[in-house]
């Protein structure tokens, strides 16, 4: 990004991202070419490699960026409250409604799959929201096991790994059936082997 950016320096970018993202859902990267996305915009060829200046690589990986920050902000403040003993349940509506909502329509998703792990920048951003998605979870399962509500005999960051395995294959059945029960089963289960339990269980 830009050093010195402004406030509108930094909408403009934003701007330019967003539709990107939407040309990219629609059409896929081999067919989102940047004058297309300079055209829905609204903005010049200098803005467009003034932010951007190395072309649509950089682009594309703002927009995966973009996507891994929203599969996270879109589960708070739920995600955050686990460290504090907030209620697994009520993050674990967060994350359906999340899919439900989206369907197979994921961008970082179709991002990955269009330019493949091979890309070193794309591998760095999946990994990164891997990587702190499950912190979260690992901090919320000691919180819990702290309070006695889960299982004082699992390792959380193991359990966590397994929980994001297990949200992340339920998404995968998810796409293909066009149904989130197995999510629903595989994260209920989940929480049922943890000996997750709340006010009202």
């Amino acid at each position: 990004m830009p050093r010195g950016i402004t406030a509108k320096g930094l909408a403009t970018r934003h701007r330019i991202v967003e539709h990107a993202a939407e040309l990219v859902r629609e059409h896929g990267t081999g067919g989102t070419a940047l004058e297309d996305v300079r055209h829905a915009a609204g903005v010049s060829s200098s803005q467009l490699f003034h932010y951007f200046p190395e072309g649509k690589s950089e682009l594309l990986l703002a927009v995966a960026r973009r996507a891994g920050e929203q599969i996270l902000l879109d589960q708070e403040p739920q995600l955050s409250a686990l460290a504090e003993g907030g209620s697994w349940r009520a993050w674990a509506e967060r994350v359906y409604a999340h899919y439900e909502a989206q369907g197979p329509n994921c961008d970082l998703s179709a991002l990955t799959a269009q330019l493949g792990m091979g890309d070193p920048g794309i591998r760095e951003v999946v990994s990164g929201m891997h990587t702190r998605w499950q912190a979260a979870l690992a901090a919320g399962l000691r919180a819990h096991q702290s309070r006695g509500t889960a299982r004082a005999d699992s390792d959380p960051d193991r359990a966590a790994a397994a929980l994001l395995a297990t949200v992340q294959g339920g998404v995968l059945m998810m796409a293909s059936t066009d149904s989130s029960a197995h999510l629903h089963a595989a994260v209920e289960t989940w929480l049922d082997g943890m000996g997750i339990t709340e006010d009202g269980d």
